[in-house]
């Protein structure tokens, strides 16, 4: 029984590898990318436009809260990588690049999402155990593309969607919404984790992220087996 647990444990690891190694590096990649192309090395010079996800992690984003979410009995897990550092004041146009900065780690998932769904089709030149590897596998980066893009463009500092706001409110607007930023990421936290513990001592679903992230990432998820003529190839969204 241990070595049938062991086994199933490794086969649900191994789904995960090629979603996990290329969305979460390549996201923070295109932060640092877009700002080394838009005026500011600080990120090209630290060694963060690299898909190298060991200098992406962040250990309380990337395995602590992800385990403390687990442990809460949420049904939906959630982290986040080693923010890439980024000087605006370098850019070589602060408000508009910052727009652009920020937006390329979403637009890079969206990409990354894109692609997987157009590898599926070479399920059709492999061997049917291997086929439904490679789709359970595509299906996942899919799935986890799209929730990194829909979650990090919240319109919340520090996430992305707050750096684009903030890019394109006027000054004294977008003054207020940056001095957030110290604190998004633990209104973040707590609109999280908060629920999911409530809920769970009340016996009740009071989890938040799936009701907001659900309905765009499934429209999605459609639109883009549609678009790459994979919706007989990827399994539909549950």
């Amino acid at each position: 029984m241990f070595s049938g647990e062991l086994s199933d444990m490794l086969f649900s690891a191994s789904l995960w590898i090629f979603p996990v190694l290329t969305a979460i590096p390549l996201h923070e990649a295109a932060h640092g990318l877009a700002a080394y192309r838009l005026g500011d090395d600080t990120a090209y010079r630290l060694g963060r436009v690299t898909l190298n996800p060991l200098r992406h992690i962040d250990p309380f984003g990337t395995i602590i809260l992800p385990a403390i979410l687990k442990l809460a009995g949420s049904p939906f897990l959630f982290g986040y990588a080693k923010p890439v550092p980024v000087d605006f004041g370098r850019l070589r146009h602060p408000r508009r690049d910052m727009i652009l900065v920020a937006a390329a780690g979403p637009g890079m998932n969206l990409l990354l999402a894109l692609v997987s769904a157009l590898l599926a089709h070479l399920a059709a030149l492999l061997s049917p155990s291997v086929a439904d590897w490679l789709v359970t596998t595509l299906a996942l980066s899919i799935v986890l593309n799209l929730v990194l893009a829909i979650f990090n463009m919240i319109p919340l500092p520090p996430l992305d969607g707050g750096r684009v706001l903030v890019g394109l409110l006027p000054q004294f607007l977008a003054m207020r919404v940056a001095r957030v930023e110290r604190f998004g990421m633990l209104i973040v936290l707590l609109l999280i984790v908060g629920p999911a513990l409530l809920g769970e001592m009340l016996h009740m679903d009071l989890n938040l992220l799936p009701r907001l992230l659900f309905p765009p990432m499934n429209f999605l998820y459609n639109a883009i087996a549609t678009v790459t003529g994979s919706q007989a190839i990827l399994p539909p969204l549950e």
